[in-house]
């Protein structure tokens, strides 16, 4: 059957199906952390994470925005938050965390892996976040005290995702 001159015949390749796929997954792992009671808000462990480094370390910046894009808007639709404040904070952490990440990829990678690349996305995450709820949520630099517990959350879960997408890319022979 052939399109009529109203319709548009869209064609997923395989690389649609492999970000959708990632995205699925980052989803997932979006949804079940904010079922995990956490003792402070906005302080999660970002398992969604470590999908989107494997997709950054395996098919490169470009799927890796898809990915988190994709996560950040489904999750908050299925979750309930999207356009509420807690959308555009993730929104806003997760654009930094893209930024850092198109910068990291460019750096060394005898240096530079897995490890380091999740730390210095959950340090942008965590700033792009601060700077959304200091600039809209928070009008008063009082949101800064909660840098230093935002600074160590960020090097702790950025450190055991970093390590666990590591070991993902060890177990696939992609690292």
């Amino acid at each position: 059957m052939t399109p009529s001159a109203t319709e548009i015949e869209l064609r997923p390749s395989a690389d649609d199906h492999r970000v959708a796929r990632h995205a699925a997954a980052a989803i997932v792992l979006t949804v079940a952390e904010a079922a995990i009671p956490l003792p402070l808000p906005g302080v999660k462990p970002g398992l969604a994470n470590i999908v989107t480094l494997v997709v950054l370390a395996r098919w490169g910046w470009r799927e890796a925005v898809w990915v988190a894009l994709l996560r950040v808007i489904v999750g908050s639709l299925v979750l309930g938050q999207f356009l509420a404040p807690g959308f555009f904070l993730s929104l806003a952490g997760g654009l930094a965390s893209l930024v850092a990440l198109g910068v990291a990829v460019h750096l060394p990678r005898r240096v530079f892996g897995p490890v380091s690349h999740s730390v210095l996305a959950a340090f942008a995450h965590f700033a792009g976040q601060l700077v959304v709820a200091r600039i809209w949520l928070v009008p008063h630099d009082g949101v800064f005290y909660l840098v230093p517990v935002f600074a160590l959350a960020a090097t702790v879960f950025g450190l055991v995702n970093g390590l666990v997408a590591a070991r993902l890319m060890e177990d696939d022979g992609a690292a």
